[in-house]
């Protein structure tokens, strides 16, 4: 039940063997920030917060002036067991230690995902993630562009690969949410600000 869990701060070495081997991306996002989900001394959830890499995302949510208090939710893990609605209820619990206000964060739509959890968690819908086009390098299709792009330019991928071994590819768009970790006034404040059109939720039967 609910009421028998309780959430805490953990380290991001401790955050790491679900994120790696439970999450369905398997791959290390940004993370500022971590916090696990006990039943007793059981770990069965974790959920990390961390600056993007990405100052478009940043700026893009509620302008230049409150770029620096944005943390994305990068990744979000309960296991198979865990309560019903123990996703929402992590989330409102670990937003009690997140030293930033404004939370933006994605469900993937190629897997099937549209955010109910986030849904459940009050977070506004903010329609789907801008178009963009990630780099490709020939022979590493299987690795995430983030593993040998990050922080890069596309004039600096192609000087590192060469330009003939750079393609590029549209990144699938996914469903946004925006939170606002603040209170009254405050948050009334950030709702203005907000670029985003707030849109009715999505439908779908998933997470």
């Amino acid at each position: 039940m609910i009421k028998e869990l309780r959430v805490s701060p953990i380290t991001r070495r401790s955050a790491m063997p679900m994120i790696i081997d439970k999450h369905y991306m398997g791959r290390v996002p940004p993370i500022s920030m971590a916090f696990g989900l006990f039943h007793e001394d059981r770990l069965i959830g974790v959920i990390t917060y961390g600056v993007s890499s990405s100052t478009t995302l940043r700026r893009g949510v509620c302008g230049d002036d409150e770029a620096d208090n944005v943390y994305e939710l990068t990744r979000l893990w309960t296991s198979d067991d865990a309560p019903k609605n123990a996703s929402s209820f992590f989330i409102s619990q670990s937003l009690k230690w997140v030293d930033k206000e404004i939370i933006v964060t994605f469900a993937e739509i190629e897997a099937g995902h549209v955010g109910i959890t986030y849904q459940a968690a009050n977070f506004f819908y903010c329609g789907l993630s801008s178009k963009f086009k990630d780099p490709k390098v020939k022979g590493m299709e299987n690795k995430h562009h983030s593993t040998y792009a990050r922080g890069m330019t596309m004039q600096q991928v192609k000087d590192k690969y060469g330009e003939d071994n750079v393609y590029y590819v549209d990144r699938p768009r996914k469903h946004r949410y925006v939170l606002f970790n603040a209170k009254r006034k405050r948050r009334r404040e950030l709702i203005k600000l907000l670029k985003y059109q707030i849109l009715p939720y999505p439908k779908g039967e998933q997470s």
